[in-house]
């Protein structure tokens, strides 16, 4: 079954939503203006319940088919904040708002998927219950774990859930998914070394921080290649080595910045215990001290089987079989709609975006002709979960 016809003529009408949420973009929680467009739509497209401020400022909106009597409750997920970005495309839309910018296609999925819910809520072709979840900060803010935590999934009866990314790269009328882990726990490190400062003429009288840190740096990467399984996938990124102030001081603290990334629990546990017990044994060693504060972010997003696989055979019937990649590698990257795959069975599926640039780049845009394929998806994943 290709492109629903209802849907290709919502195409214009959800472009041009896309592309007021692109000129507009609001970071982490602070989406009060993208929370209240999508309340105002849910409620003028006849959603049986809206309801506001779950997780701070996510939006829920019900939609009951035409039969319930299945008790089935399938919900669907759409990510509504930007990046701290500025935007380089000079695009007629670009972000009016200095420093920020809609560089990981939120703003595309959450067109789409008020173009599913007003589909749906016109139609209701289903025997159940479509629950369109609306969530905020997801980039960094845990807005999907703070729904989970307000009791998202209880209130609404959810009894399985899912997400859609966008995919630079794949070509648009393509999806692609996996059973298991499909992106990493994403973690952060900070670590903050105390020595001895001293001038740079008599280093002998000091404990040189930039040398205890050049050191944990450089000892971090040995941890993935002499500690992880080679079959295992780990990742150890410092991004910021902070020190000194000046070219004859030799500094009294530093501070190592960075993020570790895994797709399995065990590698997680691993990379967090020899991180720490490396950074002190490096400074012990120096005659220096050792502070590290591990901490665990968004975990793995781990896709269930029987959900992936239904997943796959909705897509195949928008897509055509050849277009859907049912065994995709997992990326490293990090995404909280772990957080409710952990509360409920369910699946993230890639859908394909073009030959444009990477997410969270400054010249990224959303590829507006995907549009149909998003809310093609979402429609017949409730109407083939849910039949009527």
């Amino acid at each position: 079954m290709p492109i629903i016809n209802a849907v290709a003529a919502l195409h214009e009408d959800v472009t041009a939503w896309r592309r007021d949420l692109h000129e507009n973009p609001e970071l982490q929680y602070d989406v009060h203006r993208t929370a209240a467009i999508v309340a105002e739509k849910l409620k003028a497209f006849g959603c049986d319940e809206v309801v506001t401020g779950i997780g701070k400022t996510g939006v829920v909106g019900v939609i009951r088919g035409r039969n319930t009597a299945s008790g089935r409750v399938i919900g669907l997920r759409a990510d509504m904040d930007a990046l701290p970005i500025e935007e380089i495309t000079a695009l007629p839309y670009a972000s009016k708002v200095k420093g920020k910018m809609h560089a990981c296609g939120h703003d595309g999925h959450t067109a789409m998927l008020l173009g599913a819910a007003r589909y749906l809520a016109e139609t209701r072709n289903f025997n159940g219950t479509a629950i369109v979840i609306f969530q905020p900060a997801e980039e960094g803010g845990a807005g999907g774990k703070a729904m989970v935590d307000d009791g998202m999934m209880d209130r609404f009866g959810v009894q399985e859930v899912y997400g859609m990314h966008n995919a630079p790269g794949m070509p648009v009328g393509q999806f692609g998914t996996r059973v298991g882990s499909l992106l990493a726990a994403a973690d952060f490190l900070e670590v903050e070394i105390e020595g001895k400062g001293a001038h740079a003429a008599e280093p002998h009288k000091g404990v040189d921080t930039l040398v205890v840190a050049a050191n944990v740096l450089l000892a971090l990467q040995s941890i993935v290649a002499r500690n992880v399984d080679p079959l295992k996938s780990a990742v150890v990124t410092i991004g910021a080595l902070n020190g000194g102030f000046t070219h004859n001081v030799i500094p009294q603290t530093a501070k190592l910045l960075g993020t570790v990334r895994t797709l399995l629990p065990e590698t997680r546990d691993l990379m967090e215990k020899r991180i720490i017990e490396t950074v002190h044994g490096i400074a012990a060693a120096y005659g220096a001290k050792a502070t590290v504060d591990y901490k665990r972010n968004y975990p793995c997003t781990v896709n269930h089987a029987r959900e992936t696989e239904f997943a796959v055979s909705v897509a195949a019937e928008v897509a055509g079989r050849d277009r859907v990649e049912a065994n995709v590698p997992p990326i490293m990257a990090g995404e909280d709609f772990s957080f409710m795959l952990e509360a409920r069975p369910g699946n993230m599926i890639w859908i394909g975006n073009g030959d444009t640039a990477a997410c969270h780049h400054p010249a990224y845009d959303f590829n507006d002709a995907a549009i149909p394929h998003g809310i093609s998806y979402w429609a017949r994943l409730i109407e083939k979960g849910m039949p009527g």
